[in-house]
């Protein structure tokens, strides 16, 4: 009978051939195809006990287990093969016919000695107690069996192995000794490592005995200006919002809420948690920055108790400090103690400490009336107080709750709902609970707790910055004095200007307005006014619209052309401002309607330079600009691109998204006036960025210094000299005059660069500027986003930077700016001023130019006006396939196909080119395209008479081809007096081709004098071109006598002869692909002569 394993094996494999066991102490081995295998050993042991040699192996008896009759197990498949059970005899039964086989003599093993006793020591054999004597039952004895064998081996074999098996294991069981000794000594010293620096850390624990007495602990900060004015003090909740309640006085929505949120595990852990210590760590390590604390509600207790100068650091030591803290507290105090402290001391924004005063600052109820809705809310407050401000930041307060409520509902479904010890039930909050309790708040009216102190905005932006550098109960608990950059002379004008335009504006439906300062070589923020009335709810006056993404109108443009500039553009750079259209994504394959901008004047201009585009802010230009530059960076390409991400570069941190399309440079996106204004201040600092900044220095209670601004040494986000080419150009008032006139709000006493912007219906006003001194944005609108009436960046922020500027180059500087640095790698060049290129020859007026050193304008090769090669039949450059009929023309090199049309069809373009002369016979468009053997071909020639004949007789037939392979319109023929007459007269014309050399006309010669004559034949295209041959003669008819002899009209003979004409073979060089940077142009050729060579010109291409 087999084992359980044995049986499950035949089940599996019943079909399987009988294969051997293998005996006691025998072995197989695994093969990679899955059979089993037995080693050389095994096999010779087995042959051994079997009693024969390997070669024959005799037959076994019928019934031995051998027998191939008999079905036999299958050796597994993979791993070792287990050894059988023991054979026990008294587990078989006979039956009484069956027979016992004899063992021969030759099977029996060799025979062994037993061992012999040499002394008393040596084990003797012991009598073994007889049973059964009267032989009544069958013993294993009866049986006969193979007794086991030992397999006669070498006497090599037998002693190597060993051998080399001991060594095996008594080198292993070294190396695990020293292993073992090895790990038990680094166990022994990380442990007594950690006992030294726990005690080390622990002997220096501030006391926890008066737990409530330490937290309770408070004093008052202060924001100052740079001169050391009070500007705003951070209050003392002990004599303001603060009322202690106990835990059972709570409402358990509110522990369920701050639990959830906080921390998750905090009934059953034992103050810290290291799990989640590990994966704050692991986050931190990977980010490269802190962006995960860890800390339990424990551990924001015992942060209570270190000093404010050790809660500002950021160090394993003190965190380590913070969680033996937590661990000492959690032995002393009860959860419920701890909770309750937690609960009473913490900062919920707007003067309320201690959850009973948030309850009654947000709500007007008592703690233990908190409802869902209600916890949710302040339990997200805790975090950060100054950013989760309803008041300031509404949206994002209210998508902080919904935070929560997602907690809730998590942690609902992995505890089984939430245990709160202040009552008898958990709370388990659904999907459906939290959509209810979201949805109390969207439409609930907040009440402000009143309070008033100067220049609130600035007090709440450096609340904001602090949270950046310490935790919230450091902030309001560590009695700071921070010191700020804020100007008081500059910052109280600024919001009396703002103020007074404002109201000034009020008939336009102007209600609100801000204003930032920053010094650009500091990043210091010299004033900043958030909104007209900070206490106005009417104009939501508390919202910072200086910290407000909105959208920045045409003021975003300088940053376009900069990135223009990183790609080869010049203030030179010539742009066509004529109707255009374009896809709305920038992407050809965009299907949607085309994006048709127009300009604010609701005008086009032509042909226009960058200098005068930028600086009188047109915005077709600028959208061909984007056009060139890209709206996002191209993944392919190795160097970042596009605007969004040269925006980011600039400090943007609002172009987050994946929609914009070519109206990005018009204002399509977000930005905040204090990023914008950054930007500007970068231009004026010669392109190194620094960060604005608002705190310059911390001291405690005690006068120490705990935190000092170190100004960085800044980022070179753009080249000096684009900079500063960006600062020629909105510094250019004579530039700028056409749009805005020579007397505008832009023009200051001192040299200042100025933008405007204004946003579709007037929605918003910004005017930006700067001086080496100081750099000014001015935002005007509403916040509720309503539009305004007919105010533009001009009329409604320019007033209030103009006043401003010259207020603060007064006050800082005693009137007299701070001139723009030129840098090194500037030079002036004369250019044409109409197309921007060197001029050339026929360029009508010059004027001069900056550049970039290495990126100076365009060769007068690409000028405006060109002479080219051109077929005279296709209209279209001639080329070596369409030589025959080149003629060099004098053109206007127009590659935009906007400008083409604009020129062609537009009235206001055929002006233009009237104006310059464009409708004269000797001047056209340049054609865009090449000639191919393609292209309609003229067929024309003279066949008879030849060329140089001499005509005797007085009717000369002619004979010719005039007709083309398409656009054919009429064939003319002309003749003139001369070889080279000067005025043609027509002999005949028709509309009839002749593909086919045929009689053209029979010409009477009687009024025609002897001598040189031209004939000339000429095949025009529908399309206004023509071609043309010439053939010359002499006409030679004899003097007429009184007496008239008859003439014979001579038979014409159809003899074909070659055409000769004054057209030169051409030899084609390929143009290059149209570029707005520099690049080498051939020079046109010479006046043809018998044969000359051509050389075709590039056409500009200086519209994106």
């Amino acid at each position: 009978m087999g084992s359980a394993r044995e049986n499950s094996m035949e089940d599996e494999f019943p079909n399987s051939p009988v294969e051997d066991q293998p005996s006691e102490g025998q072995t197989f081995s695994t093969s990679s195809e899955g059979e089993g295998t037995e080693d050389s050993a095994g096999r010779f042991r087995r042959l051994l006990a079997e009693g024969t040699s390997s070669d024959t192996p005799p037959a076994p008896p019928t019934d031995s287990p051998q027998s191939p009759e008999a079905p036999t197990d299958v050796a597994e498949p993979e791993g070792d093969m287990p050894s059988e059970e023991p054979f026990i005899e008294s587990d078989l039964e006979l039956g009484p016919t069956e027979t016992v086989p004899t063992e021969s003599f030759q099977d029996r093993p060799p025979f062994i000695p037993p061992p012999i006793a040499h002394d008393e020591e040596t084990p003797r054999p012991q009598r073994v107690p007889e049973r059964d004597l009267e032989a009544t039952q069958v013993s294993s004895s009866a049986y006969v069996s193979p007794p086991p064998t030992t397999p006669h081996l070498s006497m090599e074999t037998t002693k190597s192995q060993p051998r080399r098996m001991d060594g095996c294991v008594g080198c292993l069981l070294r190396m695990g000794i020293l292993a073992l000794f090895f790990s038990v000594a680094v166990v022994i010293g990380v442990i007594s490592f950690g006992v030294y620096q726990y005690y080390t850390l622990a002997a220096s624990l501030p006391a926890i005995d008066d737990l409530h007495g330490h937290t309770a602990q408070f004093e008052t900060g202060y924001i100052l200006d740079r001169e050391g004015n009070l500007l705003y003090e951070i209050l003392d909740p002990q004599a303001g919002l603060r009322t202690y309640v106990p835990l059972d006085q709570i409402s358990p929505y509110m522990v369920a809420a701050v639990i959830a949120t906080e921390d998750s595990q905090f009934y059953s852990h034992p103050g810290y948690d290291l799990f989640a210590i590990a994966r704050a760590f692991i986050q931190n390590y990977t980010q490269g920055e802190i962006v995960s604390g860890a800390s339990t509600i424990t551990q924001q207790v015992a942060h209570l108790l270190l000093s404010p100068e050790e809660r500002s650091r950021r160090t394993a030591q003190r965190k380590m400090r913070e969680v033996l803290l937590a661990a000492e507290i959690t032995r002393h105090y009860t959860k419920d103690e701890i909770l309750e402290i937690y609960l009473n001391q913490f900062f919920f924004g707007n003067y309320a400490y201690g959850v009973e005063a948030a309850a009654e600052t947000y709500f007007n109820t008592t703690s233990d009336k908190l409802t869902l809705s209600q916890a949710s809310f302040l339990a997200g407050l805790l975090q950060a107080p100054a950013v989760y401000d309803i008041f300031s930041n509404r949206e994002a307060t209210l998508a902080r709750q919904q935070q929560v409520l997602t907690l809730m509902i998590q942690t609902s479904v992995e505890q089984g709902c939430i245990y709160v010890s202040n009552s008898q039930q958990s709370i388990c909050v659904s999907p459906e609970d939290a959509g209810r309790a979201a949805a109390e708040l969207v439409n609930y009216e907040f009440t402000p707790y009143e309070f008033q102190f100067p220049f609130p905005h600035w007090a709440i932006f450096i609340k904001s910055e602090l949270e950046q550098l310490y935790d919230p109960q450091t902030i309001y608990r560590s009695g700071f004095t921070i010191y700020t950059t804020l100007d008081p002379v500059l910052q109280q004008r600024a919001q009396e200007m703002v103020q007074e335009q404002v109201m000034t504006l009020a008939d336009r439906r102007v209600g609100n307005g801000a204003l930032v300062a920053i010094e650009p070589n500091t990043g210091e923020i010299l004033a900043m006014v958030g909104s007209a009335d900070f206490y106005n709810e009417e104009i939501d006056g508390q919202i910072n619209m200086a910290n407000s993404p909105r959208q920045p109108g045409s003021s975003i443009k300088p940053l376009t052309y900069t990135a223009a500039f990183e790609k080869g553009w010049t203030p030179a750079t010539l742009i066509w401002d004529v109707p255009s259209e374009f896809p709305p994504s920038g992407d050809p394959n965009d299907t949607r309607p085309p994006y048709k901008p127009v300009n604010y004047d609701e005008r086009f201009h032509g042909p226009v330079t960058v200098r005068s585009a930028l600086a009188n802010s047109y915005n077709v230009p600028a959208v061909k600009t984007l056009d060139f530059v890209g709206i996002y960076d191209d993944p392919a390409t190795p160097q970042e691109e596009g605007l969004v991400a040269f925006a980011r570069r600039m400090g943007f941190t609002t172009l987050i998204y994946d929609y914009y399309g070519l109206s990005l440079t018009l204002g399509g996106g977000e930005v905040t006036l204090l990023e914008h204004t950054s930007a500007y201040a970068t231009f004026a600092n010669g392109g190194l960025r620094i960060p604005p900044i608002g705190i310059l220095r911390i001291v405690d209670h005690s006068g120490a210094t705990v935190y000092e601004y170190e100004q960085p040494r800044g980022e070179q986000v753009i080249r000096a000299e684009h900079a500063y080419l960006i600062t020629s150009i909105l510094s250019d008032n004579a530039a700028r005059t056409p749009a805005f006139g020579p007397n505008s709000a832009l023009n200051l006493p001192f040299p200042a660069a100025a933008k405007t912007g204004t946003t579709d219906d007037f929605r918003d006003n910004w005017t930006l500027g700067y001086t080496p001194d100081i750099a000014v944005g001015v935002w005007v609108g509403n916040a509720d986003n309503t539009p305004m009436q007919n105010t533009s960046g001009l009329t409604g922020a320019a007033p209030i930077w103009n006043q401003f500027m010259q207020f603060a180059i007064q006050h800082l500087e005693g009137g007299q700016s701070t001139p723009f640095t030129t840098p090194p790698g500037i030079v002036d060049q004369v250019i044409c001023a109409v197309s921007g290129t060197q001029p050339s020859e026929w360029c009508p007026s010059h004027r001069t130019e900056r550049f970039a050193f290495d990126q100076p304008p365009l060769p007068k090769e690409q000028d405006l006006w060109r002479k080219v090669w051109v077929d005279s039949y296709s209209l279209e450059l001639a080329s070596a396939e369409c030589a025959d009929f080149a003629v060099e023309k004098l053109g206007l090199s127009v590659s935009d196909p906007w400008g083409r049309k604009w020129i062609e069809e537009d009235p206001a373009g055929q002006k233009w080119a009237e104006e310059i002369g464009l409708e004269d016979d000797d001047l056209s468009l340049i054609p865009d395209k090449t000639c191919t053997r393609d292209s309609p071909r003229p067929m024309i020639e003279f066949t008879d008479p030849s060329e140089g004949s001499t005509v005797t007789s007085g009717i000369l037939t002619i004979f010719g081809r005039a007709a083309a392979t398409a656009n054919f319109n009429r064939w003319v023929l002309e003749y003139g007096l001369g070889y080279n007459p000067i005025t043609w007269t027509r002999i005949t014309r028709s509309e009839t081709p002749h593909e086919l050399p045929d009689k053209l006309v029979d010409w009477d010669l009687s009024e025609i004098p002897n001598g040189p004559v031209t004939l000339r034949l000429i095949v025009r295209s529908t399309e206004g071109g023509s071609a043309e041959v010439m053939l010359h003669l002499t006409i030679h008819l004899p003097t007429q006598t009184p007496t008239p002899t008859p003439t014979m009209t001579p038979t014409p003979t159809l003899t074909p002869t070659s055409t000769y004409t004054n057209t030169p073979t051409l030899t084609l060089i390929p143009s290059a692909t149209p570029s707005p940077t520099p690049s080498a142009t051939a020079t046109p050729s010479s006046p043809p002569t018998s044969t000359p060579s051509y050389t075709p010109s590039v056409t500009p291409s200086p519209t994106p």
